[in-house]
């Protein structure tokens, strides 16, 4: 695949986004980390505010305990939802015209749902790989051989 000059590549994870730019050409790909961001790894006990809830039966007399919420996904979830919004901004700005996204597909499932009109206009690729604590040098080898 042939990426331009001065575009720009998202790799993300839940937890960590880096965005690059291609400072070569079309044909030899250069790209330079421009910003980067991560979330804290958090404890359990740090997410969380309580124990799991229970309800009581009305037929019987049972208690049961719900099913408790995925705290660390939550907070992937809402990483990549800031991470969407950065985009948008950015496009607006007009800061780039043509954007890459490499992410693991739960992470780009995610970021597709917070897309809007700028950003998708500009989407030239998404690749489906969790690349973002790879070297610069595989993610540019992974977008040559798209």
């Amino acid at each position: 695949m042939q990426i331009s000059h001065d575009a720009l590549v998202l790799v993300a994870d839940g937890r960590k986004s880096l965005f690059l730019r291609n400072e070569g050409d079309a044909e030899f790909l250069n790209l330079v980390v421009e910003d980067q961001r991560a979330q804290a790894d958090l404890a359990d006990r740090d997410l969380k505010s309580d124990a799991p809830g229970r309800a009581m039966s009305q037929v019987g007399g049972r208690q049961s305990t719900m099913e408790e919420p995925d705290y660390h996904q939550i907070e992937e979830d809402r990483f990549a939802a800031e991470t969407a919004a950065m985009l948008s901004r950015r496009a607006q700005a007009k800061d780039y015209e043509q954007l890459i996204i490499v992410a693991p597909p739960r992470t780009l499932g995610e970021l597709r749902r917070h897309y809007d009109k700028a950003i998708e206009g500009r989407i030239v690729a998404e690749v489906d790989k969790d690349l973002v604590n790879h070297p610069i040098e595989r993610v540019e080898a992974a977008l040559k051989a798209l």
